[in-house]
C-alpha cells in the first residue's frame, strides 16, 4: 500500500504565501471582524427556525441538548484553534487533514465540506424564505404565493427567496472581503439585539411550570435533540477559512473561535428557556418560525412578532453570506492544490476574491434552494460534519507527533484527552443519526473516493510538481519553535 501524500504545513503556508499576503487575497480582518464573522456564520437558521424541532425531540431539557452539543463543538473547536493558529491558510479543515493525515483523507474532508456548506446554505436559504413571509404578513398582512415560496416537494414550485438571497450574498462576497465584513458585523450586530429583545419578552412571562416535565422522552430524547441542535452549531469553522485575510490569524483566530463559541452557547441557552418558559414546549415544538409565534402570544400583538421576523431575515441572510465565504475559500484551496478545476483558485486582481468560484458555488447551490426538500438530507449534512470534525482532532494528534516543532499559537488543553473526547463525542452524535443516514454517507464518500482516484490524484500538485520546486517551497518555512 502506498505511503499517504502528506503536506507539510510549511510547505502549505509557503505556497498560499499566509504570512505574507495570501494568494491575491488581501488581509482585511481584524480579531472584532472575526469575531462577528463567526457569529454570522452560526447564528441563524438552528435558532430562529430549528429550535422547533430540537424541542419536539427533547422538550425543556433542549437546554441540556444546546449543552452537550456545544460541549462536543468546543472540545473540536480547541483543536481547531490550535490547527488555525500554527496554519493560517485558507483551507480549514481540508489543509489541516492534508497536512495531518494525507492527501486522500484531505479530499475526502473537502468532500464532506461541499455537503456540509452546500446543504446548509440551501437551508439556511429556504429557512429565510419562511421569515420573510412572515415578516411581509406582520408588515403589510399579505404573503408570497406558496408556488414561489416554496420548491415542488413543499407544495411550491420554485422558492424565490432562497434564490434571492443566495444571489445577494454572492453579489457581495464578489465585491470584497471589507465589504462581506462590514455587512457581516452589521448583520451580526442586529441579530445579537433581536434575540437579547426576544429573551426579555420571553422571560416576562416565564412559568416555572413550563419547563416540566422537564425531559419527557428521557435520555434518548435528550441524545435526539443534541443531534438536531448540532446543526445551530454549524459554521464556527468557517472562521479558520480567514486565514489568509485575517490581520493576524495566528493570534486572533483560536481567540475568535473561542470567544464564539462561548457567546453562542450562551444566548442559545438563553433564548430556549425563554421560549419554553414562556409558552411551554408544546407550544413550540413544530412550530414554523417559533420565535416570532412565542412574542405574538406574550404581546397580544403582531408587532413584536413582526421585530423578530426582521432581526431573522438578518441573521439567516448573514449565515449564508458568511458560509458562502467559508465555501468559495475551501474550493481555492482544494484547486491551487490541483484536485478540483482551476477555475475555483483565479483571484480577481480587481477585487481581490475569487469570482468564478463564488458565481459558480451560488449558481450550484441556489438550484437545491430553489427546488428541493432538504428535510431528508439534514441528517446527512450532520453526520458529515461530525466525521470533518474528528478528523480534525486527529489531524492534532498526528501534527503533534509528526512536527512537534511547528509554531503553535494556541495549544489544545489537557493534551491527547481533549480532542479524544472530541472524536469520541463526535461518533456518539454520528450514532444518534441513524443507520439510514450512516448508508446514505457511506454511499457518499464512496462517490467522493471515485472523484479522487479518476481526476484529483493524477492532478494532484504533489504529483506533478517536480521536486526541486516542491523542496524550495517548503524550504520558505518560518523558524521553527516549541
Amino acid at each position: 500500500m502506498p505511503a499517504p501524500r502528506i503536506k507539510s504545513p510549511h510547505l502549505l503556508v509557503a505556497e498560499s504565501g499566509a504570512d505574507r499576503e495570501g494568494h491575491g487575497l488581501k488581509r482585511t480582518m481584524g480579531l472584532f471582524q472575526l469575531i462577528c464573522f463567526g457569529v454570522g456564520a452560526i447564528v441563524g437558521t438552528g435558532i430562529f427556525v430549528g429550535l422547533s424541532d430540537s424541542v419536539a425531540q427533547a422538550g425543556p431539557a433542549v437546554v441540556v441538548s444546546f449543552v452537550l452539543a456545544a460541549i462536543t463543538c468546543v472540545f473540536t473547536a480547541f483543536s481547531f484553534a490550535e490547527l488555525g493558529g500554527a496554519i493560517p491558510v485558507s483551507g480549514s479543515s481540508y489543509s489541516f487533514a492534508y497536512a495531518g493525515l494525507g492527501e486522500s483523507t484531505a479530499f475526502l474532508v473537502g468532500w464532506c465540506l461541499l455537503l456540509e456548506y452546500g446543504i446548509s446554505i440551501s437551508a439556511v436559504a429556504v429557512g429565510w424564505s419562511q421569515y420573510v413571509n412572515e415578516l411581509l404578513h406582520s408588515v403589510a398582512g399579505v404573503q408570497l404565493p406558496a408556488a414561489l415560496s416554496a420548491g415542488p416537494g413543499d407544495g411550491g414550485i420554485i422558492n424565490l427567496p432562497a434564490v434571492i438571497v443566495i444571489a445577494m450574498a454572492s453579489v457581495l462576497l464578489v465585491r470584497g472581503v471589507r465589504e462581506s465584513a462590514r455587512a457581516t458585523a452589521a448583520m451580526a450586530a442586529v441579530k445579537l439585539v433581536i434575540l437579547l429583545a426576544f429573551c426579555a419578552v420571553g422571560y416576562s412571562a416565564f412559568k416555572h411550570g413550563n419547563l416540566t416535565p422537564f425531559s419527557p422522552a428521557g435520555l434518548g430524547g435528550i441524545g435526539a435533540g443534541t443531534t438536531a441542535a448540532f446543526f445551530s452549531y454549524i459554521g464556527f469553522d468557517a472562521i479558520t477559512t480567514a486565514g489568509e485575510e485575517a490581520k493576524n490569524p495566528r493570534r486572533d483566530i483560536p481567540v475568535a473561535i473561542m470567544v464564539c463559541m462561548g457567546l453562542v452557547t450562551l444566548l442559545y441557552c438563553a433564548v430556549a428557556l425563554a421560549a419554553i418558559g414562556a409558552i411551554g414546549g408544546k407550544g413550540v415544538a413544530g412550530r414554523p418560525a417559533a420565535l416570532s409565534y412565542v412574542v405574538n402570544e406574550v404581546t397580544g400583538s403582531a408587532v413584536g412578532g413582526g421585530v423578530i421576523a426582521f432581526g431573522a431575515v438578518v441573521a439567516i441572510a448573514s449565515v449564508v453570506l458568511a458560509v458562502m465565504y467559508g465555501q468559495t475559500r475551501i474550493l481555492m484551496s482544494m484547486s491551487r492544490d490541483g484536485l478540483i478545476p482551476r477555475v475555483f483558485e483565479k483571484v480577481n486582481p480587481k477585487t481581490a476574491t475569487p469570482v468564478a468560484g463564488t458565481l459558480i458555488v451560488a449558481a450550484v447551490f441556489a438550484l437545491p434552494a430553489a427546488f428541493a426538500s432538504l428535510d431528508a438530507v439534514m441528517n446527512l449534512c450532520t453526520i458529515g460534519t461530525l466525521a470533518i470534525m474528528a478528523v480534525v482532532n486527529i489531524a492534532v494528534i498526528a501534527l503533534r507527533r509528526r512536527e512537534p516543532g511547528l509554531v503553535r499559537s494556541f495549544r489544545v488543553p489537557l493534551y491527547p484527552v481533549v480532542p479524544l473526547l472530541g472524536v469520541a463525542f463526535c461518533l456518539y452524535l454520528m450514532y444518534e443519526t441513524g443507520w439510514g443516514t450512516w448508508l446514505q454517507f457511506a454511499v457518499f464518500l464512496v462517490v467522493g473516493l471515485l472523484i479522487y482516484y479518476g481526476y484529483g490524484r493524477r492532478r494532484s500538485t504533489l504529483a506533478t510538481a517536480a521536486p526541486e520546486v516542491t523542496a524550495s517551497a517548503a524550504a520558505e518555512r518560518e523558524p521553527q519553535a516549541v
